[in-house]
């Protein structure tokens, strides 16, 4: 059997009975690369093999297993570009914690994944090296911005992924590609060593072929740093022992306001066939509503944005990556005629669009009309699913309100490629972790994803949901024919 089609939790059976080696993992793995990789584009570059620095392997979580990272995320002596021309040739100096954790528990790190650059984006077709496809149509986009872990996982190219999730980056690909993405509790995993989009949404998180493995991911990557002011100093439980406590008596609100006009019918229907499937373990399910839901992309738009503004002011062509060979304008120092022309050549569209949006509301006359309101409604969100999150132990929504979208298909339309992460872009303004796993193909054999929604801190009872569906369907076990 081919070992890259397993998952990280069978292959860590196998090799702790000595039955096989990390390098027959990699040999497949490579394989597999080889194979179908020209089709789907889902790494920045050609993979590389990284041994684990473990000095306890053989008790080690992951010991031999290997895992691909996204190419926002830093790892020491690696190429780190964010998939933007502006950080071509830049070599992180030192390991992520993430990827320190991974390394310490005796994971391989295999190689850095496609995606939308600096995280801009809902497709992957914003990368700077070429866009990814989706594997189960080579015509669709695999969702963004971490597109390329989410199509590495569902191709087999990878076993296990890091993606970053700012407004659904993890979830809405994870969706669209038919495999397993959390995006964590804001706090739970350190971001020291995540090239930041928007510091106050930023998370990453474990992108996997089932709820088992993804609960062991984030058991590893999980827990309190030092490096990282918003990282939160509180326990991390053993997410993969509390799987199979049972989902009797769980309280499930449906968000009226997520089930409207424009979803896809297919996507509805498939939903509706999760609830019931649901409801037959003894889930309780009650309508709420989430009454801020209509401003959550407007207020992300901004916030976002103007983070986003501020933290890429610092790509100048100084310092490192890019610098344009610049001829001096008359009346121009040359420092600055510098900075204009890297910046210009350096960032791609998505990227200018984004800083001349952030920087607009951050001006002088529109900060108070436009960023200081929109924290003001942000709280207003969170305190919508703080009501409903009292009284219900989880949320139960559509990751995405269609299937994948062809490529090309609104690339010249970015307000519909914004409304594309309608239904993830709420989570991240309150904070709160959900995961998106599948739940149906469309009759053309597309994945349908549904999103789970939990209380800060509460990753437990989300994968108890999540695993107790998983476990009755399936959906998981279904793989694309490239």
């Amino acid at each position: 059997m081919n070992l890259n089609l397993l998952t990280a939790h069978e292959l860590s059976e196998s090799l702790r009975s000595a039955k096989i080696t990390s390098a027959h993992i990699l040999s497949d793995l490579k394989d597999r690369f080889d194979k179908v990789e020209p089709k789907v584009r889902a790494y920045a570059r050609q993979p590389f093999f990284k041994k684990s620095s473990s000095r306890n392997s053989v008790d080690a979580q992951l010991n031999g297993i290997p895992v691909s990272i996204k190419d926002n995320i830093c790892s020491d002596g690696d190429l780190t570009e964010c998939a933007s021309r502006i950080l071509s040739g830049f070599v992180a100096p030192y390991d992520a914690t993430v990827v320190k954790k991974l390394k310490e528990q005796g994971a391989l790190i295999f190689g850095k994944t496609n995606m939308d650059e600096f995280a801009f984006g809902s497709s992957c077709e914003n990368s700077s090296f070429y866009p990814t496809r989706n594997p189960w149509d080579l015509e669709r986009v695999p969702g963004g911005s971490s597109g390329g872990s989410a199509a590495a996982v569902a191709a087999d190219e990878a076993i296990l992924a890091l993606g970053s999730d700012t407004g659904g980056s993890i979830r809405q690909p994870a969706a669209l590609c038919g495999v397993v993405g959390l995006k964590p509790t804001y706090g739970r995993v350190s971001r020291y060593g995540l090239i930041a989009f928007a510091s106050s949404l930023d998370q990453i998180g474990p992108m996997t072929k089932d709820v088992r493995d993804n609960a062991l991911l984030l058991k590893v990557i999980a827990g309190h740093d030092k490096n990282d002011a918003t990282s939160v100093d509180i326990p991390v439980p053993d997410y993969v022992r509390s799987l199979e406590k049972g989902v009797r008596g769980m309280r499930v609100g449906i968000p009226k306001e997520y089930f409207v006009e424009g979803m896809d019918p297919e996507v509805r229907q498939a939903l509706n066939d999760a609830k019931a499937k649901l409801e037959s373990f003894g889930v309780q399910f009650g309508e709420v509503s989430l009454p801020h839901t209509e401003y959550a992309v407007a207020v992300y738009y901004i916030i976002a944005t103007a983070e986003a503004s501020s933290n890429l002011a610092r790509f100048d062509g100084v310092q490192y990556g890019f610098r344009a060979s610049h001829k001096s304008v008359e009346k121009e120092p040359a420092l600055i005629s510098m900075y204009k022309q890297t910046r210009a050549e350096g960032f791609g569209q998505e990227a200018k669009r984004r800083i001349i949006l952030g920087t607009y509301v951050l001006s002088s006359g529109y900060y108070d009309a436009y960023y200081s309101r929109a924290l003001k409604v942000r709280a207003l969100i969170k305190e919508d699913f703080d009501k409903v999150l009292g009284e219900f132990d989880l949320i139960l929504t559509p990751t995405s309100p269609s299937p994948a979208f062809k490529i090309g298909e609104k690339t010249d339309d970015p307000l519909s490629m914004y409304l594309s992460d309608i239904y993830t872009i709420s989570v991240n303004l309150a904070g709160l972790p959900a995961l998106s796993m599948p739940c149906g193909f469309t009759k053309s054999g597309l994945p349908i994803g549904m999103q789970i929604l939990g209380k800060p801190f509460a990753e437990e009872d989300i994968f108890r949901l999540a695993f107790a569906y998983e476990q009755n369907t399936l959906w998981h076990k279904m793989k694309p024919k490239l």
